[in-house]
């Protein structure tokens, strides 16, 4: 299988608003019942303005870079991410993943999420993305 070669200083970025609608989804998908994340009087209690975004739920948005950046035959094979601070739902957040190193068919990728406009880290972290291969 050729694979679309990966080179470093690639970078892709995605900007999405974290919503009600999706915050709900991913309770589904978690299984996470959690007073910050599903109750907004819970969160506001504890100083928010509203719920909380769930980590994994904006982790998760840098996905959708390191998938555009390693192509249809790349997977993540890897992630570590770090929650500097909390997002509320109702933020939009910009994902950016870039290729900082290749070693054959796997790159390493710095990943990072910020709040728009105001541009505070919230998520940063690393991913390696490896050849795509069944067994």
């Amino acid at each position: 299988m050729s694979h679309a070669p990966l080179k470093p200083g690639a970078a892709f970025a995605f900007r999405k608003t974290m919503t009600v609608a999706e915050q709900a989804m991913f309770t589904g998908i978690s299984g996470n019942l959690g007073g910050l994340y599903v109750d907004a009087i819970r969160a506001k209690k504890a100083g928010a303005s509203n719920m909380v975004a769930f980590e994994l739920a904006v982790g998760g948005l840098a996905t959708t870079c390191l998938s555009q950046l390693g192509g249809p035959t790349r997977r993540i094979g890897s992630i570590v991410l770090n929650f500097a601070a909390p997002v509320i739902v109702g933020d939009s957040v910009e994902a950016k993943a870039e290729i900082v190193s290749v070693a054959g068919e796997e790159a390493v990728c710095r990943v990072t999420c910020t709040l728009s406009p105001s541009d505070v880290t919230v998520v940063d972290g690393t991913a390696t993305l490896v050849p795509f291969a069944l067994g």
